[in-house]
């Protein structure tokens, strides 16, 4: 193995986005013709985010392989288009939980457990591992310098560091450089404390990655150099951008990735190829018209909860060159009567994922307004089992359709599914196991029914692979009640168990999927449903 290895770290304050720097940078190294892959050190006890409030951590990110990962790796995959794994992230949690379980079996053969050297080296062999021909591993490491839960993170990759030598591993250091508005100036003290913080565990940054609202002045830029022992040009500033998607062109423009390649003595005489990330800002700046969907969900006061979503709503923006306006609206409103006027100037209505009762009878109620005034609507996972349930109670007369996740209804539409085969293997669940991990979690293939707008809309193939991430699923029972009103299942799991895709084909366009096709779309790859969705929401434009 020769890969190089870039430390990203981060200081002064958190959410200066070291996730979008990391994927920003792996992008200009790819558009160079490197092989990257990205990953995320969380510094945090939880084994996952899986448990986590998304509104408190941001969504949880899943991979193919069925991976509960932390939203970065959505930006990982969304800049560079390499798929993530379950390699990818871990946290504190679960490096403990591995060293735990060696010494519970006598691995360590009764020696004293320590953070250094055991907690340490099983952060570094998850650095390592799962690794084939890439050129740079990029390894951001969560949290903020200074924090005691990312000491033995630190720790380990400073070990690293010294093992693998300047010729294959190298420390970037993100910072933010906070403008005093009654002085007139930036002040440069706050990155010169988080330097010193992380010389105090041993690393030395080897290029500086500056935050800031403001052009930073040559001598600003030479008093960090001289302050935190950096090159003058390893002072790289990086400023806030348009859009996110700006972000590699700008970091090339400060010279980061010709740093980078400096630092690993690689020539950097060629321009990398940059064009679909022109495109993509061309298009982010410039569309020819605008779209409002409505977003009805239960954890819109922190709109990371819907990180993937957002992007693929732009990203289908993208592909119908328009501009994607999101009204963020709480389900609960829609509990109330009288609040539908605030879904009747929309193009399209969007019902996302989500777990509990709270919001439930107002996604359902949404549902029903698209269904009832011809708007496009779009349902994911919970969005379709509301869909259904609405359409079970308003189109079927079907009494008492609920869901099971809310108690015991009479009708149950939606229900715990205990088994579901998963390639050749029974996978099997039960009401009372641990949240963590008991879901359908990963990539599970999707046969689609001929002739369908399903099918249409993924280019007439048969079968595609999408990420799912729930507990709960439709009761095939009631297809043929539901089938009779004008609800046709269009794609269903290759056993024919599970309904994965529903719609209504006397509707200008009417999809819910059980899965979170958000996942895998990207601005130079947009899924095609996000494509599909908002071509419809323009159509829509036009008639308004």
């Amino acid at each position: 193995m020769s890969a190089r290895f870039i430390f990203i770290t981060g200081g002064v304050v958190s959410s200066l986005g070291k996730g979008l720097a990391s994927a920003a940078l792996g992008a200009v190294l790819q558009a160079r013709g490197f092989r990257v892959r990205l990953r995320k050190l969380d510094p945090y006890l939880n084994i996952d985010p899986g448990t986590m409030s998304p509104t408190q951590h941001g969504e949880v990110y899943v991979t193919d392989d069925g991976a509960e990962t932390d939203l970065d790796l959505g930006h990982y995959e969304r800049f560079t288009g390499v798929p993530s794994r379950r390699s990818d992230n871990v946290t504190a949690g679960r490096i403990y939980k591995t060293v735990l379980e060696k010494e519970r079996r006598g691995d360590y053969l009764g020696g004293t457990v320590q953070v250094i050297p055991h907690v340490t080296d099983a952060i570094k062999e998850f650095i390592t591992a799962d690794l084939t021909d890439e050129d740079f591993v990029l390894i951001e490491i969560g949290g903020t310098v200074g924090d005691i839960e990312s000491l033995p993170f630190l720790e380990a990759i400073r070990q690293l560091g010294n093992e693998l030598g300047p010729e294959r591993a190298m420390f970037v250091h993100l910072t933010l450089l906070p403008y005093i508005a009654t002085s007139g100036e930036l002040k440069t003290k706050p990155t010169q404390h988080s330097v010193k913080e992380l010389l105090s565990v041993g690393i030395q940054p080897d290029i500086l990655l500056c935050r800031s609202e403001h052009p930073i002045p040559d001598s600003e830029r030479a008093k960090i150099a001289l302050f935190c022992n950096v090159r003058r040009e390893a002072v790289i500033a990086a400023y806030d951008a348009r859009s996110i998607y700006d972000v590699p062109i700008s970091y090339h423009a400060e010279g980061l990735d010709v740093q980078v390649c400096r630092h690993f003595r690689l020539g950097c005489e060629q321009e990398p190829d940059l064009s679909r990330w022109r495109t993509i800002i061309q298009r982010a700046h410039q569309p020819e018209g605008a779209v409002t969907i409505a977003v009805v969900g239960k954890y819109t006061k922190l709109l990371d909860s819907y990180k993937s979503l957002s992007e693929a709503l732009t990203h289908g923006g993208f592909a119908n060159n328009v501009k994607v306006q999101l009204e963020w609206l709480d389900s609960q409103v829609f509990e109330t009567a009288g609040n539908n006027y605030l879904l009747e100037e929309v193009h399209g209505i969007l019902v996302p994922g989500g777990f509990g009762e709270r919001g439930a009878e107002g996604k359902m109620a949404a549902a029903r307004f698209a269904r009832e005034k011809d708007v496009p609507y779009l349902g994911i996972c919970f969005g379709m089992q509301m869909a259904v349930i609405e359409a079970a109670r308003n189109l079927a007369n079907i009494p008492g359709a609920g869901s099971t996740e809310f108690g015991d209804p009479p009708a149950k539409v939606v229900g715990l599914m205990t088994e579901w085969m998963r390639g050749n293997e029974i996978e099997v669940r039960n009401a009372e196991g641990d949240l963590g991990g008991t879901m359908r979690l990963g990539a599970y293939p999707c046969i689609l029914k001929p002739g369908s707008r399903a099918r249409a809309i993924y280019g007439d193939v048969q079968t595609i692979q999408e990420r799912h991430r729930h507990r709960y699923e439709v009761n095939n029972a009631y297809i043929g009640p539901l089938e009779a009103r004008g609800l046709v299942f269009s794609g269903m799991s290759p056993d024919g168990l599970l309904p994965e895709i529903v719609e209504i084909p006397d509707h200008s366009w009417f999809v819910g999927v059980q899965f979170h096709p958000e996942l895998k779309s990207k601005p130079f790859d947009p899924h095609p449903l996000f494509t599909s969705f908002i071509g419809a929401a323009v159509e829509k434009s036009r008639l308004v």
